[in-house]
């Protein structure tokens, strides 16, 4: 058998974890480098949340409104189709997610792989971790300090297309007047992370 050709078996097999042979296939498709991408879901305060990593991070954030199989499908497409549910690798991530949502947590440590942000966009991505927990900056606070004043419009675009909402909190930005303003996750999510960092 190839390993291409394995790699498809397991893939066709679609097993739940943490069944043993589920469990069997991620551990020979990472011995025999070919999970090119793990995966898991992780039930939270704003819903089911899909946690996507390469080798290098942290790789994809989708909301459940995003559709949890389109994701799939778009990485696939963008980084490899060698795609597998594996908890495994996302485990420091569910980690500090859960101490992030318990009030425990105010930054993430984890590796990430910002492959699917370039240009401006990824300026923008690299700014907002300095935003502080519990405090929001405008959309044109944002465009000046990733060094574009002029580029509110393409601030609002570059947080609404974050491959990694929640870790990487564009959710801190929001409009002049103070409203939300558009998100990913929706409105009640936005509103719901916010007030739980001001609390």
């Amino acid at each position: 058998m190839t390993d291409s050709s394995f790699f498809s078996s397991a893939l066709e097999l679609r097993l739940p974890d943490p069944h043993p042979l589920h469990e069997r296939l991620v551990e020979d498709a990472a011995r025999r480098g070919l999970l090119d991408v793990a995966y898991c879901t992780a039930d939270t305060p704003v819903g089911s949340l899909l946690l996507a990593a390469t080798e290098q991070g942290l790789v994809k954030v989708a909301f459940d409104r995003q559709d949890h199989d389109a994701v799939l499908a778009e990485l696939a497409a963008a980084i490899s189709p060698r795609i597998l549910r594996a908890r495994s690798r996302l485990e420091p991530v569910l980690r500090q997610l859960d101490e992030y949502f318990g009030g425990e947590r105010h930054t993430f440590d984890v590796p990430l792989d910002f492959r699917l942000a370039r240009g401006f966009r990824r300026a923008v991505l690299d700014h907002l971790p300095a935003i502080a927990y519990g405090h929001t900056e405008s959309y044109a606070q944002v465009a000046a300090a990733a060094g574009s004043p002029k580029a509110v419009r393409a601030v609002g675009t570059a947080c609404a297309l974050n491959p990694l909402p929640v870790v990487v909190p564009c959710h801190r930005v929001v409009r002049s007047d103070g409203s939300y303003g558009q998100y990913a996750g929706g409105e009640e999510a936005k509103r719901v992370l916010l007030t739980m960092e001001a609390a």
